[in-house]
């Protein structure tokens, strides 16, 4: 019961591959004008690191779109085991319209100040922040948001 899935949120394959796609072929076109037409070396060598930078995110949103999040009763985690934050240390949820939040989602306030971690695409933590969403559906995040905001009231 206590490690029952009560909501799931899964990026679709059609966003998936949109995602990754643009990152990827804006990262090509970079290291294509930089090598095409080369500029001053100091400007075609900062054109070489940003064009590397964004194939290096597209691969990281790759692999972290291949997972979804599972929030039970204890936990928001991701399917492959991460543990985003426990349910017991989440202070607050905002969901507003001007809240600093990815596209689609929802921003988690935690008592204590977890490690850095970014899943592109997906959930971002940095402190005591976490934000769920990006590529994610719109209509899983605001039910898992709404299902979240149950299990807090209930606990309060």
């Amino acid at each position: 019961m206590e490690d029952d899935i009560l909501a799931t949120v899964r990026v679709s394959a059609i966003r998936r591959w949109l995602g990754v796609g643009v990152l990827a072929a804006i990262g090509g076109l970079v290291i294509y004008v930089a090598l095409a037409r080369p500029p001053a070396p100091q400007w075609q060598g900062f054109l070489l690191l940003t064009g590397a930078a964004a194939l290096w995110t597209a691969e990281r949103m790759r692999r972290a779109t291949a997972h979804r999040i599972e929030l039970t009763r204890n936990e928001l985690r991701a399917s492959d085991g991460t543990r985003i934050a426990a349910v017991d240390e989440i202070e607050a949820l905002d969901r507003g319209l001007f809240a600093f939040k990815p596209s689609n989602g929802f921003l988690i306030r935690t008592r204590a100040p977890g490690g850095r971690a970014w899943r592109p695409g997906v959930w971002w933590r940095l402190g005591r922040r976490i934000g769920v969403g990006g590529v994610t559906s719109a209509p899983q995040t605001k039910a898992m948001s709404e299902v979240l905001a149950a299990l807090l009231a209930e606990r309060a």
